[in-house]
């Protein structure tokens, strides 16, 4: 086990996210599959990465900045939603995320990114026909409509790419990381960390029910703000923006990812006097 170098001090922290530890479950609760998404794109200067803030409300880490994302559901890897994907088989998936054999499969992770993306900023990762990214459900009614519908589980993720005539290009999207929620957590994920292009005009749509605010930030004023104690995030998004706080396009981004070995990261939360301190264990993926 190492110390991963650096202490979050209490008032950078999400709200309730010290009841956790002072009140860990035992045993510890299975962590559920799940998949996040850092959606990227170009500014004139730099690159930006969308941050949505959940509600102080929420059950799962409230009042945090944090990328879209959430549990992978059977629908991800039925035979017609894995039909939509072009570029990527379910055997390459498999073998980049080291899980041959496994229920869910791997595509199902990456399908599940891309869902939520969806499902959260109204954004999809996708090809329309005419070989253009869908329109936005922040401004086109008929993909406001079937977010809508998928959300409250009347339109399938299937059935929204067939709507919009739109397919996803598997090649373009990148496996970034491998997070396991803490033990002592009272809710565990097995999650994976996914990145992928947007385009520049890109604006979100968020439920309010959810998310009370969504940000374009570049990785690097993202930090900055957390470090201020103005933008409140929890150890893995800080540790993957830092990852892209060094490239400037989404270009760069997505190859230096590509060719990244991809450790399993299971923290470990040690509370001080000033803050908590974050120990990784890297696991063999």
């Amino acid at each position: 086990m190492t110390d991963s170098g650096f202490l979050i001090p209490f008032e950078n922290l999400p709200e309730r996210f010290m009841k956790s530890l002072k009140h860990p479950s035992q045993p510890p609760v299975p962590a559920k599959p799940a998949a996040t998404i850092a959606l990227l794109r170009d500014s004139p200067s730099q690159m930006e990465v969308l941050l949505l803030k959940r509600d102080r409300n929420a059950s799962f880490v409230p009042g945090a900045y944090v990328f879209p994302g959430g549990r992978v559901d059977p629908s991800d890897w039925t035979k017609k939603t894995l039909a939509s994907v072009d570029g990527l088989t379910t055997e390459t998936a498999a073998t980049r995320l080291g899980l041959v054999g496994t229920s869910p499969p791997a595509i199902a992770y990456y399908i599940a990114a891309l869902r939520e993306a969806f499902e959260e900023t109204g954004i999809l990762v996708g090809v329309g026909p005419n070989a253009q990214a869908p329109p936005t459900a922040a401004e086109n009614v008929e993909v406001e409509v079937l977010r809508n519908g998928l959300m409250e589980g009347s339109v399938s993720f299937n059935e929204t790419l067939e709507n919009l005539s739109c397919r996803i290009n598997g090649s373009s999207i990148e496996y970034l990381a491998h997070w396991i929620t803490p033990e002592r957590e009272p809710r565990r994920f097995d999650t994976r960390f996914f990145a992928a292009r947007v385009q520049t005009d890109a604006e979100p749509i968020f439920d309010p029910r959810e998310m009370t605010e969504a940000l374009w930030l570049s990785p690097k004023e993202a930090l900055s703000r957390n470090q201020g104690g103005t933008l409140p995030m929890i150890f893995p998004t800080i540790d993957t923006l830092q990852q892209l706080a060094d490239y400037t396009t989404v270009g760069d981004a997505l190859r230096g990812i590509g060719n990244a070995s991809i450790p399993t990261l299971m923290p470990k939360l040690v509370v001080t006097e000033k803050g908590v301190r974050l120990q990784v264990a890297e696991e063999e993926s």
